[in-house]
């Protein structure tokens, strides 16, 4: 039997969350929710263009800590999801990831345009969204009660992201490039 891949349900501008039945398409736990899905999909597209096993297995990490953060906003002011949540480890991962990088690249005195080498030009965009999931989680933790463990990571990993965006132009002999004032 074929797998299908709409239900039709939100059709009249509601979507099913797990910790309620229904929710209009614009509260702003949606907004975090798809936020973080549209980080973790920018994240794939930045792993087809990394060839460092390093990044790429960080990356591929960070994908399912995505996941875990998605499940966990859906379950605003509901019970978590079994084990799944991000705990004080994960986010110490990422300073710990960022601390690799900080060692293995050159000190920044400037701020950096984002670009350079395609897969550290979409580790910048994937930073920016990033941002975004973070300011959209603040926001839905306005209404609903999420864990602080959560915006906490989404902080770190805009940094983690920045870091590994120097690091891959590093490694493949790019140089940053300078706002001019």
């Amino acid at each position: 039997m074929a797998t299908i891949y709409f239900t039709g349900k939100g059709d009249s501008g509601t979507t099913g969350i797990l910790s309620q039945k229904r929710v209009k398409k614009y509260d702003p736990i949606i907004a975090a929710i798809g936020s973080v899905d549209e980080l973790n999909s920018s994240i794939g597209v930045s792993m087809s263009y990394i060839n460092n096993r390093t990044v790429t297995e960080q990356l591929r990490s960070i994908q399912n800590d995505l996941f875990i953060i998605g499940a966990n906003l859906s379950s605003a002011n509901g019970n978590k999801i079994g084990k799944a949540h991000i705990g004080a480890e994960r986010i110490k991962n990422l300073e710990e990831f960022i601390s690799y990088f900080s060692k293995k690249t050159p000190e920044l005195k400037k701020f950096v345009l984002p670009g350079g080498d395609i897969g550290a030009a979409h580790l910048h965009l994937s930073r920016s969204i990033s941002r975004r999931a973070e300011r959209d989680a603040v926001l839905a933790s306005a209404t609903y009660k999420l864990d602080k463990n959560l915006i906490i990571y989404l902080n770190r990993l805009s940094s983690y992201l920045f870091a590994a965006a120097i690091y891959v132009n590093h490694i493949c002999g790019v140089s940053e490039m300078h706002p001019t004032y």
